[in-house]
């Protein structure tokens, strides 16, 4: 078994000497950190009864931040959210999918068709690569009572029918820590 020691540096001596050993089990665990470390989380916000964060599906960085009021499922309906993103492409097609699971089940798949290419509504079409998409907005619930447990909300974004070239994908964490009845 190899001990490593961690030895204080003198204002002289920059660096601590190796061997072969020493240096193969630093370049495992640095490869292994890489490897199997997932994104970054970012906080959306955390309360009494609910957290919620997210993670990019893939390990590219992104510019892109959410954020969502206020940070309730009791009683609420409605929230506001803002977003800020920088595409790393031209949007003039997007399809959304959203997948929800509840304690692991799937319980929602949803798709929408945002942009088309032509007559369409939404700011975020025709943004091209590299352009700032800030938007704020409302997220009407349906008078849904969210059950206590662990949902995961996968939202990918392609820019193609087949769904086959992603655009974004973040995988939304949320925990609700208590029922609402």
């Amino acid at each position: 078994m190899t001990v490593l020691n961690f030895l204080p540096l003198s204002p002289k001596r920059r660096s601590i000497p190796l061997n072969t050993e020493q240096k193969k089990v630093i370049m495992f665990g640095l490869f292994f950190f890489i490897l199997f470390t997932p994104g970054v989380s970012e906080f959306i916000c955390t309360s009494s009864d609910l957290d919620m964060s997210y993670t990019f599906c893939d390990s590219t960085a992104h510019a892109f931040t959410f954020n969502v009021t206020p940070c309730s499922t009791m009683d609420k309906y409605d929230w506001k959210a803002a977003l800020t993103w920088i595409p790393r492409s031209d949007i003039h097609f997007l399809k959304v999918v959203f997948n929800v699971w509840y304690d692991g089940a799937r319980s929602l798949t949803w798709k929408e068709l945002l942009c088309s290419g032509a007559d369409d509504i939404y700011s975020v079409c025709g943004t091209l690569k590299g352009e700032t998409v800030v938007s704020a907005f409302d997220i009407k619930g349906s008078r849904i009572r969210f059950p206590k447990g662990n949902y995961s909300i996968v939202v990918q974004g392609f820019s193609d029918y087949s769904e086959n070239n992603t655009l974004i994908c973040l995988n939304f964490t949320m925990v609700v820590k208590q029922d609402p009845y």
